[in-house]
C-alpha cells in the first residue's frame, strides 16, 4: 500500500498531538511494509503568521495532490479581532470545500475502561457505540445570502435533493457494515429544508432494504442521546445539528479529546480529532492525543482500506486505557496524570506488541 499523506499540525495543541499520531502512522507503515510518505504544511494561525493567509497556496496544492490529509487543530484567540473570513478557522473551512468531503464521520463509543469517566450512570451508557454522519458542506454554515448590520444579522439554510441524497447514501453504507439502523435527524415539523431532507432520505432508503430507517426530531434525538445512548447506531443529520449532536456525544467517551473524525466523499479525505486548539494548555504536554491517534485509525480504515491495521491501532488505545493511564481531561481528582508524550509512547509500545503478536501468530 502506498499513501501520500499531508500533515497539518495547525495551532495550539495541534502540533503536540500530531507528533504522537505521526509516530503511530510510521510504525504501521514500517511493520506492514506500507509506503506511507508524509510531509508537513502550515494552516490556520501558524500559516497566518508565516504566510499572511490561513490557507497558503502551497498547503492547498499539497493537500489536493495527496491521498489523505491529517489535521491537528486550528484556532488562536490572538486573531479573534479579525473578520470571520480572515481568522485561522477560515483556512479549515476553505480546505473542506476544496477537498470536497461532504460527509463528516464522527464515531463515539464508551470504552469499558472509561465507563466511570462519563457523566452517565454505567448501566445507561454500557454498550454505547454510535457513528454520526454529518452533512458538512451545506446548511447554515455555507448557505447564501448571509449578512449582518449593527442591529440585525441573517444566515440562510439551504439544501438540494442531491446534497441530501449523497450523504444519506454514506450513512446507509456505514450502517450496513454496523448494526443496520439509521436514525435520520431533522426538524421537519417547522423547517422546509428538513421536509426535503426527510423525503429524500426516505427515497434513498429504498436502495438499502437490509438497513432499518427511523426519523427523529433533533430535540427528541438530543434527549434520547442523553437518556438512552445505546439505542443509536448511525445518526444521519445536517450540518448544524450534526455539529451540536456530535459534541454532545463526546460525553459517551468521557472527553471530547477522545473523538476522531473523517471528512469523506470528495477528492481527498480529511481526518482530524474533534477537539479544538485548546490554547490554554498548548505547550504544556497535557493534551489528550487519543483523538488524533484514533483519526489515524480512521484514515487506515476508510481511505487505505487497511481494516486490520486500523483495528490494531484502536486496540492499542484500549490497552493503554485498560492499564490505567489517563490524560488530564480524563483523570479523576488525585489520580496520576500521564503527559501527551507518555500516552503517545504507551500507545506506540502497545501497538508494537500487538503487531509482534499478530506476526508471530501468522508465522506459526
Amino acid at each position: 500500500m502506498r499513501l501520500k499523506i499531508v500533515l497539518l499540525p495547525g495551532d495550539g495543541i495541534g502540533p503536540e498531538v500530531m507528533v504522537q499520531a505521526a509516530r503511530v502512522l510510521q510504525l504501521v507503515g514500517d511493520a506492514f511494509g506500507h509506503q506511507l510518505h508524509s510531509a508537513q504544511f502550515a494552516i490556520g494561525a501558524a500559516a497566518l503568521r508565516r504566510h499572511g493567509t490561513a490557507l497558503p497556496t502551497e498547503t492547498l496544492n499539497a493537500c489536493l495532490g495527496s491521498t489523505a490529509v491529517l489535521l491537528g487543530a486550528v484556532g488562536d484567540p490572538a486573531f479573534d479581532h479579525l473578520a470571520a473570513e480572515n481568522r485561522p478557522e477560515s483556512g479549515l473551512l476553505k480546505l473542506r470545500v476544496a477537498l470536497g468531503g461532504f460527509a463528516n464521520l464522527r464515531p463515539a463509543r464508551t470504552e469499558e475502561a472509561l465507563i466511570d469517566a462519563t457523566p452517565y450512570r454505567p448501566e445507561r451508557v454500557a454498550g454505547a457505540d454510535l457513528l454520526i454522519v454529518r452533512e458538512l458542506l451545506g446548511g447554515l454554515y455555507y448557505g447564501q445570502p448571509r449578512g449582518a448590520s449593527p442591529d440585525a444579522a441573517f444566515n440562510t439554510m439551504r439544501y438540494t435533493r442531491e446534497e441530501v441524497a449523497r450523504v444519506a447514501r454514506v450513512a446507509f453504507e456505514q450502517a450496513g457494515r454496523r448494526r443496520g439502523l439509521v436514525t435520520s435527524v431533522d426538524k421537519a415539523n417547522v423547517l422546509e429544508t428538513s421536509q426535503l431532507w426527510r423525503a429524500t432520505v426516505d427515497d434513498v432508503s429504498r436502495a438499502y432494504p437490509h438497513v432499518r430507517l427511523e426519523h427523529m426530531y433533533v430535540d427528541a434525538c438530543a434527549m434520547r442521546l442523553a437518556f438512552e445512548p445505546p439505542h443509536f447506531d448511525v445518526i444521519l443529520t445536517e450540518n448544524t445539528f450534526g455539529d451540536i449532536l456530535s459534541d454532545q456525544a463526546a460525553a459517551l467517551a468521557g472527553s471530547i479529546g477522545m473523538l476522531p473524525s473523517a471528512s469523506v466523499g470528495g477528492r481527498v479525505d480529511l481526518y482530524e480529532p474533534v477537539h479544538g486548539s485548546a490554547p490554554d494548555i498548548a505547550g504544556l504536554n497535557r493534551a489528550n492525543p487519543f483523538g488524533a491517534i484514533a483519526s489515524v485509525a480512521m484514515m487506515l480504515r476508510h481511505t487505505a482500506r487497511l481494516t486490520r491495521e486500523a483495528d490494531l491501532v484502536e486496540n492499542a488505545i484500549r490497552h493503554v486505557l485498560s492499564a490505567g493511564m489517563r490524560p488530564a481531561d480524563l483523570a479523576a481528582p488525585g489520580t496520576l496524570v500521564s503527559s501527551t508524550s507518555e500516552l503517545g509512547e504507551a500507545v506506540t509500545h502497545a501497538l508494537g506488541e500487538l503487531i509482534d503478536h499478530q506476526h508471530a501468530y501468522h508465522a506459526v
